[in-house]
């Protein structure tokens, strides 16, 4: 559902500075190469500051700096693309909800429901859950024994949470999302491998959002805790008694090994790789395709990747890498002959 607001609505609700028209009334965000009449767009790169002279939309949002460089009506405010996040928001609203349970769900009868919670086709709600004020339940949902629920949380259709574990308010799981599946423990023991039960939990904080089919693990004793705040995109492994600090984003296809620490406010870039038992320290940045081994206890940026060449020159690389250790030891060898060779001038 698009609703449509003035700019002068906009910056009541929202704050910022209008310049020009503040009567021009926007129902749609577009960038400002494809906009149209009716669009708001935004700049929040200057690289992309040639296209404000050609861009059709009705208004802009910019940052202070680039205020002076169009007349077009606009915007101003500190943070142009956080502001584009959020009037979009404003103009595409959530479809209203009507709350109620689906003929064709299940819920326990121990589960005291709320009368705002909406429970769709297919749902099941098992035995001494805790479900909050207006929790949305897509269809086909499974939600186990004793899992809480908190206010506000949407579920998307399709989305399991296993037994035991809790989820703050305010949270989005995404389609496919699976919490609490048995973390990967086994013990060897004469060449077989013996199971070892996951008996924690995944204790989930609020304004947490997980992206389609990621998989956060239960803890193998403590629990897999994912704090306040994080964004987790699609097709991330969670391992288990990993702890994911506050307001920490991880992008696509990451995998995080059992029992890894992450800080707080990190970003971690698409098919990072993080082995377990290491600890990241607040605020870090890690590369896509990185592959972290040791921990990081200082807050920088870390990159452990080659840049990408045609195959023919990889394998030559490749065969470069393998003689490293022998074209040390030569180097080595020389560089002992050479101080021998300067001794003996002497």
């Amino acid at each position: 559902m698009r609703v449509s607001y003035s700019l002068r609505e906009i910056a009541t609700q929202l704050g910022g500075e209008v310049l020009g028209d503040d009567s021009v009334v926007v129902s749609r965000m577009a960038s400002l190469a494809g906009a149209r009449a009716g669009d708001l767009s935004f700049l929040a790169n200057s690289k992309y500051r040639s296209l404000l002279a050609s861009s059709r939309a009705s208004a802009v949002v910019v940052g202070r700096e680039d205020a002076a460089e169009t007349d077009l009506p606009r915007i101003v405010t500190d943070n142009a693309y956080a502001y584009f996040a959020r009037v979009s928001t404003l103009l595409n609203p959530q479809d209203v909800v009507e709350p109620g349970v689906h003929a064709s769900a299940t819920v326990h009868p121990s589960v005291d429901l709320p009368a705002s919670a909406c429970i769709a086709a297919h749902v099941h709600v098992g035995r001494g859950c805790a479900i909050g004020e207006n929790v949305v339940i897509g269809a086909g949902c499974v939600i186990a024994e004793q899992v809480t629920i908190g206010a506000g949380t949407r579920l998307d259709a399709n989305v399991t949470v296993y037994s035991g574990c809790e989820i703050g308010e305010d949270c989005i799981l995404s389609s496919g999302v699976v919490v609490g599946a048995d973390g990967f423990g086994y013990a060897e023991d004469a060449g077989r491998w013996v199971k070892i039960p996951q008996v924690g939990r995944v204790v989930i904080g609020n304004a947490v959002e997980i992206g389609a089919n990621t998989t956060i693990d239960r803890g193998a004793l403590d629990d897999t805790i994912i704090e306040e705040g994080v964004k987790l995109d699609n097709l991330i492994q969670i391992g288990h008694n990993c702890r994911i600090g506050a307001h920490t984003v991880i992008a696509g296809c990451v995998g995080v090994a059992g029992s890894a620490r992450i800080g707080r406010h990190c970003k971690i870039g698409g098919a990072a790789m993080i082995l377990g038992h290491l600890e990241i320290a607040d605020g870090v940045t890690i590369s896509p395709g990185s592959m972290i081994t040791r921990s990081l206890v200082k807050t920088d940026t870390y990159t452990a990747l080659m840049p990408f060449q045609t195959h023919a020159n990889w394998l030559k690389t490749a065969a470069h890498i393998r003689h490293l250790d022998d074209m040390a030891a030569r180097i080595a060898h020389l560089e002992t002959e050479l101080v021998a060779l300067k001794k003996e001038q002497s």
